[in-house]
């Protein structure tokens, strides 16, 4: 049996620890393959405690926000590709879109796993994921390098914003990531350049297990302290609605 994978795209360099870092722990031991792209570094617009310490460049930022970055992918268990393509504002030539039909294309997902497709406050994040969902596209498009294994259908979920409501976002997916939060908060405490959302991703991790709890009734078995929330986008495909 063809060992399963997922991919998450991922803005920044530490985006997908506060949003998937679960996810990405729970589905590695799980037995997946998890392969992180990380679109640029944050280094202008998310490193701000960097930049405060004086005697900073671009360069310094960059490689103190691989190393943060690349530390909590080991702990989580995920392969990280840094695509470098700068923030604030990111910008994705068309070089660097068919670099991730590539990935698509490599890595086969079974899902997909970006931002919020509206962020008012940070313009990097529905592009990352715009450029997430045009990628599986073009992978799924037998002509494109013909001869090539085309990708399936893959599901796409956008993980959490910062600021919910203002994008929109509503979770309709929940996922429990009780047995590997410990494993998520040493991945946070890697990511010293945003130390003040430690606790910030903590509370929110608490909050989605109340609800993930509610959502599955009270009475249920399953005992539920922490979680991540996704709003799927594309459908759900079943014989079965219970």
């Amino acid at each position: 049996m063809a060992e399963k994978s997922m991919l998450v795209v991922s803005a920044h360099s530490a985006d997908f620890v506060w949003r998937a870092g679960g996810a990405i722990a729970l589905h590695k031991q799980n037995g997946y393959r998890v392969k992180v792209v990380c679109l640029s570094f944050g280094e202008r617009g998310e490193s701000a405690k960097l930049w405060r310490k004086g005697e900073m460049t671009v360069e310094k930022v960059k490689a103190a926000r691989r190393e943060e970055s690349e530390r909590a992918a080991d702990i989580l268990g995920a392969e990280v590709d840094f695509f470098d393509l700068g923030d604030y504002p990111l910008r994705v030539s068309d070089e660097a879109l068919m670099r991730l039909v590539d990935v698509y294309r490599e890595v086969q997902p079974a899902f997909v796993l970006s931002h919020s497709p509206k962020d008012p406050y940070n313009f990097d994040h529905p592009l990352a994921m715009h450029v997430a969902q045009e990628a599986r596209i073009i992978a799924q498009a037998e002509g494109h390098n013909p001869g090539q294994k085309i990708v399936g259908a893959p599901p796409v979920y956008a993980f959490e914003p910062h600021q919910t409501e203002q994008c929109e976002w509503i979770p309709n997916t929940f996922l429990d990531i009780t047995e590997v939060w410990d494993i998520k908060r040493r991945a946070i405490e890697c990511m010293a350049g945003q130390e003040h959302l430690w606790d910030y991703y903590t509370r929110v991790a608490l909050q989605r297990g109340v609800q993930a709890k509610r959502n599955i009734g009270i009475t249920a078995a399953l005992d539920i302290k922490y979680a991540e929330g996704y709003m799927r986008l594309t459908p759900a495909v079943t014989g079965d609605l219970a």
